[in-house]
């Protein structure tokens, strides 16, 4: 999908705008993860580099995986996982994964700070190499911020090992609501 196509929902229906115009609006390429994708069959690491999570076989039913460009950045800790951690639809969610173009230990340390006594469930998985990230093509270019490329911001809406929904960060890294509980509640509220 587009991301230039959230910009034309503010267009009356009878504004018509050219292919290359619509291409003009857009800040990032189209996420290739599409409706109906399975979860790629790519390991990812959690707690250390020895303990694997493969979600294409671990999330059965629905459930969630987040991605963020960086475990401890500031908006991905002060806003952006707290909205999950705190929102009361998310018991109704499934299971819901974190997962970060960084390591195991980063990844571990980053989830008991921001959920200290694992009330919420989420887990926190690392993808070092980014090679689930970019099966999903949700990388991008970030060396001159985070020194290797990084994942996009992003809520996939897991069903039976299947994409149901793709949330994507047009900018990369800004945070612009949909990963706010709201986000939750309109899903499964």
């Amino acid at each position: 999908m587009s991301h230039s196509r959230g910009l034309l929902r503010f267009l009356p229906r009878s504004t018509t705008i050219s292919p290359a115009c619509r291409r003009a609006f857009s800040t990032t390429g189209p996420a290739f993860v599409n409706i109906g994708d399975r979860i790629p069959d790519i390991d990812l690491v959690e707690g250390s580099p020895g303990n694997k999570v493969n979600l294409a076989n671990e999330l059965k039913g629905k459930g969630l995986i987040i991605g963020v460009p960086a475990a401890f950045s500031p908006s991905c800790s002060a806003s952006h996982l707290p909205g999950y951690i705190n929102s009361p639809a998310l018991k109704s969610a499934g299971q819901v994964f974190v997962v970060s173009v960084n390591d195991a230990f980063v990844m571990k340390a980053w989830g008991v700070t921001l959920d200290p006594s694992d009330k919420s469930g989420i887990r926190f998985l690392g993808d070092p190499d980014a090679k689930f990230t970019e099966a999903l093509d949700l990388s991008f270019e970030s060396a001159a911020i985070f020194g290797n490329n990084r994942s996009k911001r992003y809520t996939l809406v897991v069903e039976d090992g299947k994409v149901k929904e793709a949330h994507v960060e047009p900018d990369n890294t800004g945070v612009n609501g949909k990963e706010r509980p709201w986000f939750l509640a309109t899903t499964w509220g």
